[in-house]
């Protein structure tokens, strides 16, 4: 039986891994998901980042908040922020969605050019116009300022 602290060690351990190796996919893909990456954001700040940087067809991409290791595809089609879960599988990623047949692709970026240019299958989502960019995003008044920063912890 294992002593509860190393249990704990072992679970950050992994955890961070995990965490690692999540980050090593995104080095891997192209330079329109590596723009679009988000990483940990909650939906109300993607939700806000949409809203104020976006218009009907601007998208992003960001980890899921409740599966562990799958991202979420946010687009803006006003008034709402329609959020599209994708899940990696031994055959590739794909759209979780329940109305239509998984379609399998090799790498993020394809999965999101062809929903893009409407080929991905016949899945209703909302259209892809514009990435929103996030080495593009400035915003600075008088009275508020919004700031994106990305965090990347590391457990040794």
């Amino acid at each position: 039986m294992l002593h509860p602290h190393t249990l704990k060690h072992t679970h950050t351990h992994t955890h961070s891994l995990i965490g690692a190796c999540l980050r090593g996919n995104m080095e891997m893909e192209g330079l329109l998901v590596r723009s679009i990456y988000y990483g940990r954001i909650g939906s109300g700040a993607t939700e806000s980042l949409l809203e104020r940087f976006g218009h009907d067809g601007s998208f992003l991409l960001r980890d899921s908040e409740t599966v562990h290791g799958a991202y979420c595809l946010c687009v803006r089609k006003a008034p709402y922020v329609h959020t599209y879960r994708i899940v990696r599988s031994a055959e590739g990623w794909c759209l979780q969605d329940s109305r239509v047949r998984p379609q399998n692709f090799r790498t993020l970026e394809t999965l999101i050019e062809s929903y893009r240019r409407g080929t991905g299958s016949d899945v209703g989502i909302a259209p892809l116009t514009n990435p929103l960019d996030k080495t593009q995003l400035q915003y600075t008044s008088s009275r508020q300022e919004i700031v994106y920063m990305e965090t990347c912890s590391s457990s040794s």
